[in-house]
């Protein structure tokens, strides 16, 4: 009874210090998310964040190549690298990795529906789109641990903490498959790169996303499971029909907040310095 109160409390509008403007939550001076631990030795990590932003595929893949070139040189220098994490969402997408099939395309790549990008991450192909939070982790495991599965099961524990937290949805592993899932519903896909152990790519939640564009393509691979949303899980539920906005901040401030107590890191927002990213649309559904 007390998880149901804490949901509709959090949906019925308590959050409303949240202003209801595209700029919502844009906060240009460092500001720091402690973690509840209150971890004195914790590392920092720059947030660049613009989670209320529709941000072009392509743009924010090539920022994210060219943050880890930085951190390279860093480490090839013998100096310290510390961490990065943008939070954003994409333009309607579609993204292959690097060993992707086209047979699980169910359109002529010629004449897709959307753009597609061939991309260096694992996995197969995804889409991205307006409602679906991308958080794009890119840290120096040398700080953590060197070990890629470790690396996923940690992005799929920031997933499972954060429906568990703010939403009360139980959420899990499933043997052999990278992502979380609720039941047979896959609510956020995984894929990652890792380069002199430096990450980047990274996870992508499904938070208010219209579905239907999954439709199109067999999501990741895997032909015998759906895609689902936190939005369609709580209607389905007891909740009836939520606020997109609302849930987009709620999942938002939980995404850095779990981030932040899973590597352990001090996560201080930064100016987004580069206008061609600031260029990014602000959030309104389809309109790319």
């Amino acid at each position: 009874m007390e998880t149901l109160q804490r949901v509709e409390t959090l949906i019925s509008g308590l959050h409303q210090h949240h202003s209801t403007n595209n700029k919502r939550n844009r906060v240009f001076r460092s500001v720091k998310v402690l973690n509840s631990k209150n971890h004195e030795n914790s590392r920092k990590c720059q947030c660049f964040d613009l989670y209320d932003e529709l941000v072009p595929y392509k743009k924010a893949w090539s920022w994210q190549k060219s943050i880890v070139e930085e951190k390279k040189a860093l480490i090839d220098r013998n100096q310290d690298c510390s961490d990065t994490v943008i939070l954003l969402q994409h333009c309607p997408v579609y993204t292959m990795g690097t060993g992707s099939s086209e047979d699980y395309l169910n359109f002529d790549i010629k004449n897709a529906p959307f753009d597609v990008y061939r991309t260096e991450r694992g996995g197969e192909v995804t889409y991205h789109g307006p409602g679906q939070l991308v958080m794009y982790p890119i840290i120096n495991l040398r700080n953590h641990e060197m070990d890629l599965h470790w690396y996923l099961r940690m992005l799929e524990e920031i997933v499972i903490r954060v429906l568990s937290s703010s939403f009360a949805i139980k959420a899990s592993r499933i043997d052999g498959l990278t992502g979380v899932w609720v039941d047979n519903q896959k609510v956020a896909a995984i894929g990652i790169r890792v380069s002199k152990w430096i990450t980047y790519h990274g996870l992508a939640l499904n938070v208010t996303t219209d579905l239907t564009p999954f439709n199109w393509i067999v999501p990741c691979g895997i032909r015998d499971r759906q895609v689902g949303s936190v939005k369609g899980l709580l209607e389905n539920g007891e909740h009836g029909k939520v606020d997109d906005s609302r849930l987009i901040d709620i999942a938002h401030e939980a995404l850095l907040k779990e981030f932040s107590e899973v590597f352990q890191l001090e996560v201080e927002k930064q100016r987004v310095l580069d206008h061609n990213i600031l260029k990014a649309k602000p959030f309104k559904r389809f309109e790319c």
